[in-house]
């Protein structure tokens, strides 16, 4: 289980990009009006490209929670690109903690699949009804500014689709502009098989 500890920081946001984007006037009194309808549309994109290309693009902490290990040698983390491994606990079936130390893994950086890496034989293997908990921080950067060019003309070209469509409830099942799929193309991870992910 992949979850999401912090989410992205309303100032993160590209707004005033995107307003160039779709040519908004700026400069009226009332210019601001539409930024929380604007913050929502690429809060979309982002999440919809996140989910296409299985990257975190603004950077953010994320918890990987297991039950099992498949590959006792390493833990693929979900997300990418990994930056930082915080820390790595055991979780007991009755809840106690237990810290793993940071000499027993090392983090194989990746921009498909980052892995949790066993830096002996193999990592610690958490007991039935407990689970191996890995803490992390994950994104390109804290800031608009660090996510990859062709990425941020994705979002705000999803983005400025979602708005110019969003009283259109007959678009469904995932649409997505040639546009925006021909730039993430290179982001995405080709999967070859049932072990392509470990």
């Amino acid at each position: 289980m992949l979850i999401e500890e912090t989410n992205v920081p309303d100032e993160a946001l590209p707004v005033a990009a995107f307003k160039a984007h779709m040519r908004m006037g700026t400069g009226f009194a009332d210019a601001e009006v539409q930024d929380v309808v604007l913050r929502g549309f690429l809060r979309a994109a982002l999440t919809a490209i996140e989910a296409r290309t299985g990257k975190a693009l603004i950077e953010r902490e994320f918890t990987l929670s297991v039950n099992e290990l498949r590959n006792g040698q390493a833990l693929a983390l979900g997300v990418a690109p990994v930056t930082v491994i915080a820390d790595v606990t055991m979780v007991g079936r009755d809840g106690a903690i237990r810290p793993v130390h940071s000499s027993a893994y090392w983090l194989e950086r990746d921009m498909h699949t980052p892995r949790l890496r066993a830096a002996g034989a193999a990592l610690p293997a958490p007991d039935r009804g407990g689970e191996l908990r890995v803490r992390f921080l994950a994104g390109f950067g804290p800031e608009w500014d660090d996510v990859p060019s062709d990425l941020q003309q994705a979002v705000l070209m999803l983005a400025a689709h979602y708005y110019e469509y969003r009283h259109d409830t007959g678009l469904s099942g995932g649409c997505m502009p040639f546009g925006v799929t021909s730039l993430i193309e290179r982001f995405r991870m080709m999967r070859l098989g049932a072990g392509a992910r470990t």
